[in-house]
């Protein structure tokens, strides 16, 4: 099987780590089947799409809504090379699935609105399929509505024109969307599971999610979830792309 490509951004290298993990066993995939290249680290090197299943793109500290006066010289760096890799993705239907930070890059690079009208606390929430996300495969065998992971600052307020609404959730409206028949964002994270939002919380509790008082709160909120449909999302990706 060609292996699948994870584009990370985060610094922090248990919350990296964790995450890399999360993918690879939600996707059941050996190590061999899923390469990190971390972004922040370094340049994105020359890809051939030819030689991945697909692309996944994992959260991220960044926010693709703030004023370009305030990004690091890194997340400009990365935004422009990620928007260069969407050009190619878009145009050729390639298989693309971002994960939270997703949604800002994606839904930025199609024309959509991103914007902190629509962010959400780390913890539960409860996501609802459109008709179209009933019919979709990514979402083949989830539940109407289901229980995931959020917590972000920024989301998607106007959906991209040319993009399908396959997900909501009461606070947040697009929670998930297509482009064309293969490229996805989700606004949850699909990967993330109890013992990776514990980590999450512990390295980004100073971060401006949540108020740093609250922590204990947000921790027990997360140890009593019942969070087990969104990782169906990662393994159709997989399997559905899976190639070679």
């Amino acid at each position: 099987m060609k292996p699948f490509l994870l584009l990370a951004t985060r610094a922090e290298t248990p919350a990296a780590d964790d995450e890399y993990r999360a993918f690879r066993e939600g996707g059941c995939l050996p190590e061999s089947g899923l390469v990190r290249h971390r972004l922040e680290a370094g340049p994105l090197p020359a890809l051939d799409l030819a030689d991945w299943s697909g692309i996944i793109v994992g959260g991220s500290p960044f926010n693709s809504s703030d004023p370009p006066q305030a990004k690091s010289s890194v997340q400009l760096r990365v935004e422009a090379e990620l928007a260069a890799l969407l050009d190619r993705v878009v145009e050729s239907d390639f298989p693309f699935l971002g994960a939270c930070y997703g949604v800002g890059t994606l839904g930025t690079h199609q024309g959509g609105v991103i914007n902190r009208t629509y962010g959400e606390p780390i913890g539960p929430t409860e996501i609802t399929l459109t008709d179209d996300g009933r019919q979709d495969p990514l979402l083949a065998g989830l539940p109407d509505r289901f229980q995931a992971f959020v917590g972000h600052k920024e989301a998607c307020a106007e959906l991209p024109p040319n993009a399908v609404l396959l997900a909501s959730s009461a606070a947040c409206p697009v929670q998930m969307f297509r482009v064309r028949q293969n490229v996805y964002a989700t606004q949850f994270h699909p990967e993330l599971d109890v013992p990776g939002l514990l980590t999450r919380i512990d390295v980004y509790q100073d971060a401006g999610y949540f108020p740093p008082e609250s922590v204990d709160e947000v921790r027990a909120a997360a140890r009593a979830s019942v969070v087990d449909q969104p990782v169906r999302v990662l393994r159709n990706f997989v399997s559905h792309h899976a190639r070679g």
